[in-house]
């Protein structure tokens, strides 16, 4: 073969010089990296693809974990001529009922179930227009109050009567609840929320447990209550003892257990706005999961956009604004072993609440509603405060903030 000719291996059309090799090497170097690049595009479109469809599975699941009050709708629906109207724009009011019902297998060991429900805790929280502070209300079961009229679970209807405030719930569930609290305060109920025994336990669970700090050691047999004094975590079982215990804790009053349960009420804000609950994915879910799972609320908060919105405008509260009291009551004239609204106290407070109005808590049983320290300047001026024009224009120049007595989940007694 002469020297320098074409080598008979290499193919027709393909140069042996180095230059011809080099360029299709390039190009088959080219065709791999789009090749490579088609199929890392594909394998991450298909990884957000399966993580917006795990996204989406977890949001049906927790969104439709919520029951809807229905039939509270329809019948507070029946009675909204009645009703009073909402006076200051983006101030919400929120009833909180726990609910004592033994029904279902959780619940069903605190008690045989009768088919009855009372409202074992009933809290009024009101959130503030500019979302700067958040005042919860308990309410005691014993309050003597009147109830209206009010549709009874078979469709037949009570006659309106003078009575313990926890008979609206057993009688006329929520409905009936929300319209007793709207009659004695005047104060338009926005939303609510029901949860029962088991619902509160979870949520306990969830986030690994509240500390409190307890002055001295609790034995409780009925609880199953046994905690030494000091710093202690409880756990959901626990927490339902203390916060519902009434005969062997304190002084065996219902004012007893309602300031227990707010201050178990003020270390659960607490730990709830902590980083390492509200920024943890793997204690997240688990909280909203137990969350959801056990709350009964009207339509407007039954889905994760509608409690999303809620708390939302929460996360930026102070602790030290977070308040928590007792409405203003005294002994039952006609019944030691019940309570009625102590006038013109609570009045007060229901007139501050209608009008987005500040109010103060204290440690100290005090209620203070002195006018002297008011000068005109601003002290009570509700636009300086973000209260609200209409505050601004029924109560100042009235008084400053009155103080009433309660605590802030700042106030957690543990030092």
């Amino acid at each position: 073969m002469p020297s320098g000719g074409p080598d008979d291996n290499t193919p027709a059309g393909v140069s042996g010089s180095g230059a011809g090799a080099s360029a299709t090497g390039d190009g088959l170097i080219r065709r791999r990296r789009r090749r490579l690049m088609r199929c890392g595009t594909a394998g991450v479109a298909g990884i957000v693809a399966a993580a917006l469809a795990a996204g989406w599975i977890v949001y049906t699941e927790l969104d439709g974990n919520i029951t809807p009050d229905e039939a509270a709708a329809a019948e507070l629906a029946r009675y909204e001529r009645e009703r009073p109207t909402a006076l200051v724009r983006g101030a919400q009011n929120i009833l909180l009922i726990g609910s004592d019902t033994r029904a279902g297998k959780a619940n069903r060991k605190y008690g045989r179930d009768t088919g009855t429900e009372r409202s074992d805790t009933t809290i009024l929280l009101h959130l503030s227009a500019g979302r700067g502070s958040a005042t919860a209300v308990s309410i005691p079961r014993d309050l003597m109050v009147d109830v209206p009229s009010c549709r009874r679970p078979d469709g037949s209807r009570t006659d309106p009567v003078f009575a313990m405030f926890n008979y609206a719930y057993e009688t006329g569930g929520s409905a009936c609840t929300i319209r007793t609290v709207e009659r004695m305060t005047d104060i338009r109920i926005d939303h609510h929320v029901v949860v029962d025994f088991s619902g509160f336990k979870k949520l306990v669970d969830a986030v690994d447990g509240v500390r409190i700090c307890l002055a001295e050691p609790i034995v409780d047999k009925e609880a199953k209550l046994r905690l030494p004094a000091g710093e202690v975590t409880l756990d959901g079982e626990q927490a339902l003892g203390y916060v519902r215990a009434r005969k062997s804790l304190g002084n065996g009053s219902d004012t007893d257990r309602m300031e227990r349960q707010q201050r178990f009420l003020a270390a659960l804000v607490q730990k709830l706005r902590s980083n390492d609950v509200l920024l943890n994915p793997v204690k997240l879910y688990p909280v909203l999961d137990a969350a959801t799972s056990s709350l009964t609320t009207d339509p407007g908060l039954a889905s994760l956009r509608g409690l999303y919105d809620l708390v939302r405008g929460l996360r930026a509260i102070p602790t030290e604004r977070v308040q928590f009291l007792t409405v203003p009551r005294e002994s039952y004239a006609r019944n030691a072993n019940r309570d009625q609204l102590m006038e013109p106290e609570a009045e007060r407070l229901f007139e501050r609440l209608r009008a987005d109005a500040p109010v103060e808590v204290s440690g100290k049983t005090v209620l203070d509603f002195s006018e002297s320290a008011y000068d005109g300047s601003g002290g009570a001026d509700s636009q300086s405060n973000g209260y609200g024009e209409y505050a601004h224009s029924i109560l100042s120049p009235v008084s400053p903030a009155p103080t009433f007595s309660g605590k802030t989940a700042a106030d957690n007694g543990c030092r």
